[in-house]
């Protein structure tokens, strides 16, 4: 039996690379991997917590949590559409700039 500690420090480890992915690229994909990413990490936890105690409280949030960031995904995926048909690119500085 694995301790609850060894998954709540691989959820920390992939959320901070998560927040990393978020601050330092400017890559709208990346930004969508890097919130996923986080949504990731916060099952982890969810599913950790559940094992602990016993019981599936967590594990059923963690389905909705899958079908928000599917959803998420179809969202993101459409904005990323628009950002590149408009801007030539998926580097959302230039979507700052207002030019068309």
């Amino acid at each position: 039996m694995v301790p609850p500690q060894y998954y709540l420090v691989l959820a920390a480890a992939v959320f901070c690379i998560g927040v990393f992915g978020l601050l330092t690229r400017r890559n709208a994909l990346l930004f969508l991997m890097s919130v996923e990413l986080m949504l990731n990490a916060a099952n982890i936890n969810l599913v950790a917590f559940s094992q602990f105690w016993g019981n599936v409280t967590g594990q059923t949030f963690v389905l909705f949590t899958m079908a928000l960031a599917a959803a998420e995904v179809a969202v993101g995926l459409g904005i990323i559409l628009v950002l590149y048909r408009n801007f030539a690119g998926v580097d959302v500085t230039d979507a700052t700039t207002m030019r068309w």
